[in-house]
């Protein structure tokens, strides 16, 4: 025990004495977890709008305020035809546009049926979906207010009515469902990146062979390397926990030392994976791409921005072996639903298991001359 502990005083000093690692440790994942949240988000919020209002009624007038009132969408221009508003969408200067026909107030005055025309940029079609979804919402709102002065005051004695509950994320923000993701991903790439690095320093070096023909054993070796990331990237978590609820308000129903218990499991496998890259590299370089590499696709395929219901059936049984969606889903279990272990203990024995598999391949895949 003596030998990991004077491993691990060297390690930190190392660390500590490297004036650039220190900024991208401790600084580097708290910016980044203040600019994703509230950037890394499907909400669409303030839609471009070009009004083309060919009616100029009271009731056209009422229906273009209701888009005003809204804080999804933006009115940048309006226009006296169709062909003038499609041009700022063909330059992108707009990303919707209605047209509201010459007969809309009449037909309004009227009680008869009546159409508006609403145009979409679906370049991004997963963007577009939701601006069209937003822009009905007003118009479906405009037409309730309508029926509403119309139709004579009723009584609801005796009907049915259905009144929607939103569990664990009662308003509905996205910043809640975001962060403890985000915090996931913010430990993952601590984590892989310096432990994938730190042996391959050692070689660029040339004090790899140095430790080589010393007495050290491997584990003692591979503990005293693997260690100092692990508090710091635990340490990081804790940080980055503090500032969700400080910064965000973000709820934390569930047992913070079972949070705390699977982040250490978890985080086991994600220091492993990178020191199985740094054995199988020989330059710091090689080792950032092929960190990199894996990085990516377990990020975009861990259900972070996208459900993993929604990807195809071999994208879901890819997601087995991506240890970032299981720790992901772990993670907001615990902290927005107040999850118990019973709840995720088949998650968690299969982040144990992996962390056991990345182990033994990483140390297995290391040589030592003694």
């Amino acid at each position: 025990m003596r030998t990991v502990i004077f491993i691990l005083q060297k390690e930190f000093r190392q660390i500590f004495r490297d004036k650039t690692m220190l900024p991208i440790i401790f600084i580097v994942p708290i910016v980044q977890l203040l600019i994703l949240s509230y950037t890394a988000t499907f909400e669409i919020k303030n839609t471009r709008l070009v009004v083309v209002d060919q009616d100029h009624s009271q009731g056209s007038r009422e229906l273009v305020f209701h888009f005003e009132s809204s804080s999804f969408f933006k009115i940048v221009a309006r226009q006296q035809n169709y062909e003038q508003a499609a041009e700022w969408l063909k330059n992108g200067d707009a990303d919707q546009l209605i047209v509201i026909g010459t007969d809309f107030g009449k037909a309004i005055e009227t009680n008869q049926p009546t159409k508006v025309l609403l145009v979409t940029d679906a370049i991004n079609g997963s963007a577009a979906s939701l601006m069209s979804a937003y822009a009905q919402q007003v118009i479906q709102g405009f037409n309730k207010n309508i029926l509403a002065k119309r139709v004579p005051f009723k009584t609801n004695k005796g009907n049915l009515t259905a009144e929607p509950l939103f569990w664990f994320n009662p308003k509905l923000d996205y910043i809640t469902y975001m962060v403890p993701g985000i915090l996931v991903l913010l430990v993952t790439i601590i984590g892989f990146f310096l432990s994938g690095m730190n042996i391959v320093k050692e070689k660029e070096l040339g004090t790899i062979e140095q430790i080589n023909v010393t007495p050290i054993k491997k584990w003692q070796f591979i503990t005293g390397k693997l260690l100092p990331f692990w508090l710091i990237a635990l340490f990081e978590l804790v940080f980055g926990l503090g500032i969700a609820k400080v910064v965000f308000n973000i709820p934390f129903l569930g047992s913070f030392p079972l949070l705390l218990g699977v982040a250490a499991v978890y985080l086991l496998v994600v220091l492993a994976m990178g020191l199985l890259v740094s054995t199988i590299t020989d330059t710091m370089q090689q080792s950032m791409f092929i960190s990199w590499f894996f990085l990516v696709i377990f990020i975009l395929m861990s259900g972070l921005f996208t459900p993993i219901e929604s990807m195809p059936d071999w994208a879901q049984w890819f997601n087995k072996i991506n240890p970032i969606a299981y720790f992901i889903t772990i993670n907001r279990m615990i902290m927005l639903k107040g999850s118990g272990f019973s709840d995720f203990a088949g998650l968690f024995y299969a982040l144990a298991g992996y962390a056991a598999l990345m182990l033994v391949l990483a140390v297995n895949r290391y040589k030592k001359v003694v």
